[in-house]
């Protein structure tokens, strides 16, 4: 399945995508949150889509398209797990992953936009496979990892590189800005993916390619991922991993180049979708 969001911010609709067409889900009667995602919702709105999807209404065009999740209890993302971004960052191949956080405060819609930051220059953009957790995993086994896995999304993880990396290395004040976290368009089910660690992703800033890659660059696959994250925190359902960012982020130019208002940046990963945000 193909699940999305839609509607005014703060008062999104659970909707379906199917066949092309966005169907609204609202009698369906739940959102896609923990509290969806801890009681085997993605089996039970299955169930009850075979029963009423002929009567679903379609979903207006114009309908703004909010994050395809509600706000998860985390959002922990992983830093440099591409080869090739560690080699432009100029920095070495961690031995195990690097893990922070990013405020859920962040999370926005696929095309809601861009805000720079109060007193930033160097905002930067990062195209990433995002996890969504599927149920409460604490101490998993990698072998059994993809047995916690809902689905995946897109994510652009916005970072600001001066707050993070020249404020005494802090990474998370340059993570967590308001609008650095848009998620969708769609949450896709594991089932609906080929091979996660083969897909095909891209990123244009004005439409020039910046970041031009596939999800098999990485360091540590998600298994191993999931695995590693639960041995340190418990992993609720509807938690997102955001995995990495390949080459090509504004600040591994020579010399960098950072995103100004009015920049429209344009992503998207093979079978997730696309997004669209313009600075301000």
């Amino acid at each position: 399945m193909k699940l999305f969001r839609f509607g005014e911010l703060g008062k999104e609709k659970p909707g379906v995508l199917i066949s092309g067409k966005k169907y609204d889900a609202s009698a369906f009667g739940e959102d896609y949150g923990e509290t969806f995602f801890e009681t085997d919702g993605l089996a039970r709105l299955q169930t009850w889509l075979s029963k009423n999807q002929a009567s679903l209404p379609l979903v207006n065009e114009d309908a703004r398209i909010g994050s395809c999740f509600q706000r998860p209890s985390k959002i922990i993302c992983v830093g440099l797990n591409y080869t090739k971004h560690a080699f432009e960052s100029k920095m070495p191949l961690p031995p195990e992953p690097i893990i922070f956080f990013k405020s859920t405060s962040a999370l926005t819609g696929p095309n809601d936009g861009l805000i720079i930051p109060r007193n930033s220059k160097k905002t930067d953009y990062e195209i990433e496979l995002a996890v969504v957790v599927g149920k409460k995993a604490s101490y998993v086994e990698e072998k059994n990892s993809m047995d916690y896995v809902a689905g995946f999304c897109l994510h652009n993880d916005y970072s600001e590189r001066a707050f993070q990396l020249e404020r005494n290395g802090q990474w998370t004040k340059g993570k967590g800005c308001d609008s650095f976290a848009p998620m969708g368009p769609y949450l896709v089910t594991k089932d609906e993916i080929k091979d996660f660690n083969n897909l095909k992703m891209w990123l244009k800033v004005n439409g020039e390619l910046r970041q031009d890659n596939n999800t098999d660059d990485m360091i540590f696959e998600v298994p191993f991922l999931i695995s590693y994250i639960s041995q340190f925190m418990t992993l609720l359902p509807g938690d997102v991993i955001s995995t990495g960012t390949p080459s090509g982020v504004g600040h591994g130019f020579h010399p960098p180049i950072y995103l100004k208002a009015g920049d429209v940046i344009e992503l998207g990963i093979e079978e997730l979708g696309e997004q669209w945000q313009v600075a301000r």
